[in-house]
């Protein structure tokens, strides 16, 4: 279903009552706020289907995980270590400046496999904790993209487009089904305070909200003494002060919207409102260490340190227990060009106990099934050897080709693996399964049908999944 430009005629509600009834959304969506009624509705005509999904977790790993490695268990490959990779595999792929002058010498996998679970999910021995949850997760082992470096494929992998400027997925969802608290934002953003310094950027278009109002852009919770900027007031400032502040602000910006009709304008008055209520609930929200001994030792020793990933994925389910809608953990450094067996394992040491743990801490709280957890990174890692393939010091460059992507909960299918790559974990041998068709899928389980969920902009009706062809991956749903 098409949707104007201005938020102000978006909604048939919207509609009447900027229209019929002479009110503006601004003033309606202020007084709703003021008097403590219902959390923001999203748009009149979601959702377009029973959801099975409520809240989506996204545990983006930055970098490229090297699905070889971790879930890709090619064990024939041994036999072709340090030779050539055959042109009839290749088939004239792009590779990145990285590698494109070496030879592509193939370099088996570096770890040990195991079965797990009723499902047999082979899972790498880097990744022990993921095999006690193996008959929770669907694995989609038949990923792919367009984009063979980082900017662009994250971008994709978010947005839905290599450029940036579109809305990421989180902000579209904020858009189309709105809050379920008032005193939270829709779309909250996590990203992992590393033990060491990260070189790898990350920029604020992944979680932006494109050419959607600014309202539905994803917030990001700080590794600080202050987690949101310019949240609290200055000292000595009396709360009722601030209320009457704002009041008298919220005043003059109604004043403009009415003059202007700047969509921008509503926004800046609602996020002042929610400026002043996440005073109250997000310092108790990151404070976790109410939680009890038994939550930290579920999701390990680095859980108590602010800002790791552990201590994010504690605060993700904190997040949807409050009704958020869309949660995005971001951790980098998986981008292993070099020293694979030392850099790679020390991503999974992050990693590995804390998603684990998300997931069982989710089923124990009876909120898994209403919340679609989402594992994976923008793209794999190719076959051959970056460097000299037989070293400790070999690593992987980029793979679009094909990677590996899992979910839990929400409505997919539990101990299930879809889709399978080549013997060379380089193409996609069955069910190939394209980014579009994930957020496709993802979308699906929310309720919203990626096709009639659309966004007028500059003349053109925008959708997340782009005008290519995408499907919902109904192998994958229960």
């Amino acid at each position: 279903m098409t949707q104007p430009t201005t938020p102000e005629l978006q909604l048939s509600r919207r509609a009447f009552l900027n229209g019929a009834a002479g009110v503006s959304v601004g003033a309606m969506a202020l007084t709703d706020l003021l008097r403590g009624e219902v959390p923001r509705p999203g748009m009149a005509s979601l959702p377009h289907f029973a959801a099975c999904a409520k809240n989506v977790i996204f545990l983006t790993q930055s970098g490229g995980p090297s699905q070889i490695e971790l879930f890709d268990h090619k064990p024939g490959l041994m036999k072709w270590a340090g030779k050539e990779l055959p042109e009839s595999v290749r088939q004239g792929q792009r590779l990145t400046t990285m590698t494109a002058n070496q030879k592509q010498l193939i370099l088996p996998g570096i770890t040990k496999f195991f079965r797990h679970g009723q499902s047999g999910a082979t899972i790498s021995e880097w990744l022990p904790h993921l095999g006690e949850v193996a008959d929770d997760l669907c694995f989609i082992k038949s990923m792919n993209t367009d984009q063979i470096n980082h900017a662009p494929a994250m971008t994709k992998f978010l947005t839905g487009h290599q450029l940036p400027g579109r809305p990421s997925l989180g902000a579209w969802v904020s858009y189309g089904l709105g809050s379920m608290n008032r005193n939270l934002p829709d779309y909250l953003v996590l990203i992992s305070k590393m033990q060491r310094p990260s070189d790898q950027p990350l920029y604020d278009h992944y979680w932006g909200s494109g050419f959607l109002p600014s309202r539905y852009q994803g917030v990001k919770l700080r590794n600080a003494k202050d987690p949101v900027l310019y949240l609290n007031d200055p000292a000595g400032l009396p709360r009722d002060l601030r209320r009457g502040m704002l009041d008298g602000i919220a005043e003059l910006n109604q004043m403009r919207l009415d003059a202007t009709g700047d969509p921008e304008i509503s926004t800046r008055i609602l996020q002042y409102e929610m400026a002043f209520r996440m005073q109250a609930s997000v310092p108790d929200l990151t404070e976790i260490s109410d939680e009890p001994e038994s939550v930290f030792e579920l999701y390990g020793p680095d859980s108590r340190r602010a800002g790791s990933y552990a201590a994010n994925c504690i605060l993700a389910r904190r997040l949807v227990e409050r009704g958020v809608r869309f949660v995005q953990l971001v951790h980098p450094d998986w981008d292993h060009h070099s020293r694979l067996p030392s850099w790679c394992t020390a991503r999974c040491r992050d990693t590995d106990q804390p998603s684990a743990a998300l997931i069982k801490d989710l089923k124990q709280r009876g909120l898994l099934d209403d919340t679609l957890v989402v594992w994976g990174g923008e793209f794999g890692r190719g076959v051959a050897g970056q460097g000299k393939w037989d070293s400790p010091e070999a690593g992987r460059d980029h793979h679009p080709r094909c990677f590996t992507v899992w979910m839990a909960g929400g409505g997919v299918k539990r101990g299930v693996t879809f889709g399978a790559t080549d013997e060379f974990s380089y193409n996609v041998a069955e069910n190939p399964v394209h980014v579009r068709d994930l957020h496709a899928t993802i979308m699906a389980q929310l309720g919203i049908d990626h096709e009639r969920f659309t966004y007028r902009f500059q003349g053109l009706d925008f959708r997340l999944t782009g005008v290519e062809p995408a499907r919902v991956v109904q192998e994958l749903l229960s």
